[in-house]
């Protein structure tokens, strides 16, 4: 899911192509999706960020779909109405820079043959350690944060598994410029100690 604007992040680029540690959010969410058992990687793209699309097109194994850029649940409703996307599909946020293969290859065991979908969220008092910001809570359990990771599966909303996980590499949504500069900080110590 890479078409949002971006507002709140105050970059001079689109969201999505916002460098962390020298690298676009989206790349390094790719990178992330590369090394885990997805197959197949689908970008949703929008009128809101051309340049993210332009990206993306020259990116092998990338296939973009246009959406209409009008938030994450509209344009996520819209791309599941597509033929080639059958249920499960995982989705992901393009602002998780510290996405890793492994966690993502965590969520789809966890997610194993269910028909249910799963929302993978993170403690409040997570992302408040690690000094990122909290812009949405999953309700009613208000101390509970989505982190742009699901699985949509093919039984209705009320089937809805929450997936909780005390993971920083699921933590660090990149939605102002301080988070950007946790995910900086974060990256830089990992590749300091040969991770």
């Amino acid at each position: 899911m890479c078409g949002g604007k971006g507002t709140r992040l105050e970059s001079p680029h689109e969201k999505p192509l916002h460098p962390i540690d020298g690298t676009a959010m989206v790349d390094r969410v790719l990178a992330g999706l590369r090394e885990s058992e997805i197959e197949t990687i689908y970008a949703a793209v929008s009128p809101k960020a051309p340049e993210t699309r332009t990206h993306l097109e020259d990116r092998d194994g990338v296939a973009t779909i246009e959406t209409a850029g009008d938030g994450y649940v509209t344009d996520l409703m819209a791309l599941l109405e597509r033929p080639e996307l059958a249920p499960p599909v995982l989705t992901v946020a393009a602002d998780l820079p510290l996405l890793e293969g492994p966690v993502v290859d965590q969520v789809l065991a966890a997610h194993g043959d269910s028909d249910a979908s799963r929302t993978v969220c993170v403690p409040a008092a997570l992302k408040r350690r690690l000094g990122v910001s909290i812009d949405a809570r999953l309700e009613p359990d208000d101390h509970l944060v989505p982190t742009g990771v699901n699985v949509v599966g093919t039984m209705d909303e009320s089937t809805t598994m929450t997936d909780v996980r005390y993971d920083p590499r699921l933590a660090v949504n990149v939605n102002r410029l301080q988070d950007a500069r946790v995910a900086a900080d974060r990256l830089q110590r990992r590749s300091a100690e040969g991770r």
